[in-house]
């Protein structure tokens, strides 16, 4: 048996090529993005860095702590309180201390038109926790003088240059009198530690040259300070969860990718496999008539896919181990992956890798091995090329159920939490048991969608229309086959990129209807407060409505179980409804005031009057009546509080508006007046919405690339070995319209028509998948209260289905003008 599934792969080597190309192809991604995903799982914890040197600190508790009847909770606080002020005296007699401030220092380019550096200040006592030392220069000593780090970025600074640094306090000019090597966390400036004091009052950490036990008997347990030491230091860092949230975005990334790198390689092995036993019904009729059983001729072509499957999986599990340092080295390159991801050694992504390409052959195989068995004595004598029993009751039955799931399960979503439809998982996942359903069902769908697409070009004059309409509809097994591949790229690429661009015009179109300021004013720097000096600047322009908000968070227990935060606004209610216009279901937003906030519905208590009990950025705990209750919508829809319950949040954004009978030249004139110097941006309303309108950001642009690429790279494979397969199985087929008078070139004309038929007939199909799921999302958006359109990537799909055409009649093309060399009488009179 081994031995003549060993000659057959020989003699067949066409058949089977395509599916070696694909598995090997499929198995090799798996590898690498397998060996990615275990670098995720086994990187390294990170160490601390602003503070690695340090003994010991103190800081204020940066969680929120609240007791439950099943224990307690915690959540971060957006924003924990200063160490207070007489804390350093208190702890000096168990050693010295060193109080640590950081605030913004951006160092302003004298270009105009260029960006400043921005930088984070810190008192120059503190540069040793980390540990800074002096390369260049000396420490400060003066007010004027700055000691900066080089080597991450920003302008080439040395000592004794002159810089202008803008603080808080304002922007002064300054001289640089040392240097420091960067760290790769910040860039920094140092200050004197007056300096220091003197912009930024409030203390942010303590650190403490004593013994860590010592320090908490001498705080107490209710003092609401944290003391770090060793790894703990790690939580006093600027944004110590950044790494924990890269990984889980390289982590969901790479698993995507796995995911349906193994859906389209199952897909298309599959489809090869079906249409390369559905090519040998003649050859196996022979095999039953010289007396092979239907056990005998499965054992055959399962031990032929085994063989090709293991030699596959075995080659992919090589490339994937060479191509793994590279993708990693692109992710990192294309900031997909912090700049300190790498690969580990484990060796399970491999064996992982090796065994799915051998299990999904070997599955493939199954299938197909079992139509071979059924195959009649008496198809040795076909003749006829047109298809019949193309779909099992088995198929009907599987095809059926998967599709039921797939409108099913959405359906019930719809009714139950439409917003679940919006998350990536859902939206990636979805399509694919859609497109499995649809390539079940597609020998029934390919005669009428195969008759549509050439209605009008059989009417035309000559034969190659009409030949073009019979073949398609005759040849529904190879149409299939063609059309699967076709399917299954165009069903992910406009279901992919189309509900990621319907979710940014949702936002987009959000955020138009909420904001209806003419200006919008926001820091230069993300993340960073507006200016003090900006802010008295522009309270006092004439014939302008200010509102200022500011940035915060509010965190509800909900159901005595779960502390659940959520981002939120901190509003001048007096002001709000002169700049924006929110999606109010219930209340007014006029009943907003200290005593109150304004919620969304998806908290769980969203009836207006009720009162909730929350706690503030700061983690104070306060009760507040709901006074209105605003549409869930994209997520984005967030919580309103006024400024007394901000938790001490800074102002981060203005919205202004020109007030009846002002003057719209003079308000902007005073707007960019006052935002000189301060390194604050002025947008007109159209400006700052440009940006939302854009699409998804560049991460999210080259994570859908990576996975399309995938299925593009699949497909191409998939469609050029079906089409050599069967263009190479109709030499017969073409000698004979050789001999009734076709030329050469119409011959060829008339297999590169029914190689694109065939692709339109893939693409219309996935079409009708990504129709379906681009409804969806819609109809999720309306529920949720976002009205705004579906949005159909036509330029991707255009360029998908081109490039398809396009390898599709190269694939035909290059076996038909082989078979062409032959004399058509010679090639009429054999049997193959």
């Amino acid at each position: 048996m081994l031995m003549l599934a060993l000659r057959g792969i020989r003699l067949r080597w066409v058949t089977f090529v395509g599916s070696f190309i694909a598995l090997v192809l499929g198995v090799g991604l798996i590898a690498a993005t397998g060996l990615a995903l275990a670098a995720t799982f086994d990187a390294p914890e990170r160490g601390p860095e602003r503070f690695a040197a340090a003994p010991v600190v103190v800081r204020a508790d940066a969680l929120l702590r609240v007791d439950t009847p099943t224990g307690t909770r915690t959540a971060p606080l957006d924003r924990p309180g200063p160490v207070p002020p007489g804390l350093a005296a208190q702890l000096a007699s168990l050693g010295r201390t060193v109080e640590d401030r950081s605030f913004p220092a951006d160092i302003m380019d004298p270009q105009p038109g260029q960006d400043d550096d921005a930088r984070v200040g810190h008192p120059w006592s503190v540069a040793a926790a980390a540990p800074y030392r002096l390369a260049t220069g000396r420490a400060p000593a003066a007010p004027g003088d700055v000691v900066v780090t080089t080597g991450t970025g920003g302008p080439r600074l040395r000592t004794g240059d002159r810089v202008r640094v803008r603080t808080p306090a304002g922007s002064e000019a300054r001289t640089v009198v040392g240097t420091v090597a960067g760290r790769g966390f910040e860039d920094a400036v140092f200050l004197t530690d007056d300096e220091a004091a003197r912009i930024s009052p409030d203390i942010d950490a303590l650190v403490v040259h004593a013994d860590a036990t010592a320090v908490r008997d001498a705080l107490g347990p209710d003092s609401g300070m944290d003391v770090l030491t060793g790894h703990d230091l790690r939580r006093a860092d600027p944004d110590p969860d950044r790494d924990a949230r890269a990984l889980v975005s390289v982590n969901a990334l790479l698993g995507t990718a796995a995911g349906i790198t193994l859906f389209v390689s199952a897909a298309v092995v599959a489809s090869t496999f079906s249409y390369a036993v559905a090519q040998r019904r003649r050859e196996f009729g022979l095999l039953r008539t010289a007396g092979a059983t239907p056990g005998q001729i499965r054992r055959t072509v399962l031990a032929e896919s085994v063989l090709v499957g293991v030699a596959a999986s075995a080659a992919g599990t090589l490339l994937g181990a060479e191509g793994a340092p590279i993708l990693v080295s692109r992710m990192t390159e294309a900031g997909l992956a912090p700049s300190w991801f790498a690969l580990g050694d484990p060796s399970w992504p491999l064996h992982t890798a090796f065994w799915a390409g051998a299990s999904v052959a070997t599955a493939a195989a199954l299938v197909s091995c079992h139509r071979a068995g059924r195959t009649a004595p008496t198809e040795a004598l076909r003749e006829a090329a047109v298809d019949s029993r193309v779909m099992p009751v088995s198929r009907w039955a599987a095809a059926v159920l998967v599709l039921l799931v797939g409108l099913g399960l959405p359906a019930l979503a719809l009714a139950a939490d439409p917003g679940d439809l919006l998350g990536r998982k859902s939206y990636v996942t979805r399509p694919m048991v859609l497109i499995v359903g649809c390539a079940l069902i597609a020998p029934v769908l390919v005669r009428p969608v195969g008759r549509l697409l050439t209605w009008l070009p059989a009417r035309l004059p000559g034969a190659t229309g009409v030949l073009v309409r019979e073949n398609t509809a005759a040849g529904v097994r190879g149409t299939t086959a063609v059309a699967a591949p076709v399917l299954i790229t165009v069903a992910l690429a406009a279901s992919l990129t189309g509900t990621v661009a319907t979710l940014e015009e949702a936002r987009a179109t959000e955020a138009r209807t909420a904001t209806t300021a003419d200006f919008v004013v926001t820091p230069g720097q993300e993340g960073r407060p507006l200016a003090p000096a900006f802010l008295e600047r522009v309270r006092n322009i004439d014939g302008a409505v200010v509102s200022a908000s500011r940035s915060t968070a509010v965190t509800v227990l909900e159901e005595n179980t779960a502390l659940v935060s959520s981002e939120a606004r901190a509003v001048d209610p007096a002001r709000l409804a002169a700049v924006a216009k929110l999606p109010v279901t219930a209340g007014r937003l006029a009943g907003l005031d200290d005593d109150a906030i304004v919620v969304n519905e998806e908290w769980l208590t969203t009836r207006v009057g009720d009162r909730v009990t929350v706690w503030l950025g700061d983690g104070s705990e306060r009760s507040l009546r709901i006074a209105a209750v605003l549409a869930t919508g994209t997520g984005d829809n967030g919580v309103y509080v006024t400024p007394r319950n901000a938790g001490g949040a800074d102002v981060d954004r203005i919205d202004v508006e020109v007030a009846p009978g002002g003057d719209r030249r003079a308000v902007a004139a005073a707007l960019d007046t006052a935002a000189a110097g301060t390194g604050t941006r002025v947008a007109t309303r159209a400006e700052w919405l440009a940006p939302a309108a854009t699409g998804p950001d560049d991460h999210t642009r080259t994570g859908l690339r990576m996975i399309l690429g995938i299925a593009l790279l699949s497909t191409a494979t998939a469609l050029a070995n079906t089409l050599v397969m069967a263009t190479s199985g109709r030499r017969r087929d073409l000698a004979v319209l050789r001999l009734a008078g076709a030329t050469v070139p119409q011959v060829l004309r008339l297999v590169v028509a029914e190689a694109v038929a065939a692709v339109g007939v893939g693409a219309v199909l996935g079409g009708v998948v990504a129709a379906v799921n681009l409804l969806v999302v819609r109809c999720a958006l309306a529920l949720l209260g976002v009205t705004s359109a579906a949005v159909v990537p036509w330029a991707m799909l255009g360029l998908v289905v081109a490039a398809a055409a396009l390898l599709a009649a190269g694939s035909a093309v290059l076996p038909a003008l082989s078979a062409l060399r032959t004399r058509p009488v010679e090639r009429a009179g054999s049997r193959e």
